[in-house]
C-alpha cells in the first residue's frame, strides 16, 4: 500500500523502538512481553495520535486551513496532540471537551488540561457526556467559518480513513522491524477506543503479508460494537487508499472485560498495571487507555490466553501526561 500519494507532515524522526521488557515479563509470568514505544512519537508528550495527525494535518494544510477543531474527553490525549500540531504549524485550535462526570473540567486542573492552556488553546467548549459530538463539531466549524476562518474538523480520536493511515504506516513499520530483527510475535495488543489505531494497524500488517493476530482491549465500547467499528475503519481506509481489504471480519479480536465502570473511569487492575510497569521498567502508562489495555494483557497472560514461551507485543499509545491529573490513584495511602 503506497501512502506517498497522501499529504503528510513528519513529526517524528525515524521509527519508534521495539523493546523487550525482561523485568516486567518475569513479574507477570507467561510470555515474553515487548513494547512498541509509540509514547516516544513527536509533538508534546507523544502518543498514537501523532501518527494520525501527520496525515490529518497534512490534509488540513493542503486545503488551506488556519484553524483545527476537534473533541475528546476532559483529559484527552488526542486534544493535547492536535493542539500541539496546530502550534507547530502556526494554526489556531479550538477544543470541545465532554465531561464523563459533571464538573470534571476545571481550568486549574493538571495533566492535559494544564497543557491545553500552556500550549495556548484558543477556545475550550465544555459539554455534558452523551452530547452529539458530530453536531457540536459541525456547530463549531460553522461558527469559525462565520468569523472568516478556514476551519478543519478532526473527529474524535483522529479516527477516520485519513487519520487511520498513520497506523497503516505503523503496521508496515512493525513488519519491517520484525523482518530486519528476526522477531516473531504470537500476538499484538493495543488499546481500542475510536478504532482508527487497531483498524489501521491490521490493514498495514496484512498489506505486508504479516498475519500476527491483533487483540484490542476496549476502553470505550462493548465488544460487538468495537469489532464492527474496527472492521469498518479497516474497510473504509482501504477504500481511501484504493486497495483491496486484506482484513477479515472474523479476525477482529476485542476484549471488553477491562473497561470497568466506563470510559476514563479507573479500575483497580489499571492501577496495578501502571504501577507494575513503572516499578519494573521505568515506563509510564496512562489511566484511560494504556493502563486498562496493559491490565488486559496481564490478565490474559495469567489465564494462559497468552501462554508461556510465546511473545506478545504491546503497542504503547502514550497518554502519560494524564497521570498528573490522577495522582491520588497511584500514591499509597
Amino acid at each position: 500500500m503506497n501512502l506517498d500519494q497522501f499529504p503528510r507532515r513528519r513529526y517524528t524522526e525515524g521509527r519508534t523502538p521495539i523493546e523487550f521488557l525482561p523485568n516486567f515479563s518475569r513479574a507477570v509470568g507467561g510470555p515474553e512481553i515487548y513494547v512498541k514505544r509509540d509514547d516516544l512519537l513527536g509533538l508534546t508528550g507523544g502518543g498514537n495520535k501523532t501518527r494520525k495527525l501527520e496525515f490529518l494535518v497534512g490534509d488540513a494544510l493542503a486545503k488551506g486551513a488556519d484553524t483545527l477543531i476537534t473533541c475528546g474527553a476532559v483529559q484527552s490525549n488526542h486534544c493535547r496532540l492536535t493542539l500541539a500540531a496546530a502550534v507547530k504549524e502556526g494554526l489556531k485550535c479550538r477544543l470541545i471537551l465532554a465531561e464523563a462526570t459533571p464538573g470534571a473540567y476545571r481550568p486549574d486542573a493538571g495533566g492535559n488540561v494544564f497543557l491545553y492552556h500552556l500550549l495556548g488553546v484558543e477556545r475550550i467548549t465544555v459539554v455534558p457526556w452523551g452530547t452529539d459530538l458530530l453536531a457540536a463539531l459541525a456547530a463549531a466549524e460553522a461558527e469559525a467559518a462565520a468569523e472568516g476562518r478556514r476551519p478543519y474538523v478532526i473527529p474524535l480520536g483522529g479516527s477516520n480513513p485519513i487519520g487511520a493511515l498513520g497506523y497503516v504506516a505503523c503496521g508496515q513499520e512493525i513488519a519491517a522491524q520484525c523482518a530486519e530483527g528476526g522477531l516473531e510475535f504470537d500476538n499484538i495488543v493495543v488499546a481500542g477506543g475510536s478504532a482508527g489505531t487497531q483498524g489501521g494497524l491490521l490493514l498495514g500488517l496484512r498489506s505486508e503479508g504479516c498475519g500476527v493476530p491483533v487483540t484490542g482491549i476496549s476502553v470505550l465500547n462493548p465488544r460487538e460494537v468495537q469489532q464492527k467499528l474496527v472492521y469498518e475503519m479497516a474497510e473504509k481506509t482501504a477504500g481511501h487508499i484504493g486497495a483491496a481489504v486484506p482484513v477479515k471480519r472474523e479476525e477482529i479480536a476485542v476484549y471488553d472485560d477491562y473497561l470497568g465502570p466506563g470510559y476514563t473511569l479507573p479500575t483497580a487492575a489499571m492501577v496495578e498495571a501502571v504501577k507494575l510497569l513503572a516499578s519494573t521498567e521505568g515506563i509510564l502508562l496512562d489511566p484511560s487507555y494504556t493502563g486498562k489495555a496493559m491490565a488486559g494483557l496481564i490478565d490474559l497472560a495469567r489465564k494462559g490466553v497468552f501462554p508461556a514461551g510465546g511473545r506478545v507485543l504491546f503497542i504503547h499509545t502514550g497518554g502519560w501526561p494524564a497521570l498528573f491529573a490522577h495522582q491520588e490513584l497511584f500514591l499509597d495511602k
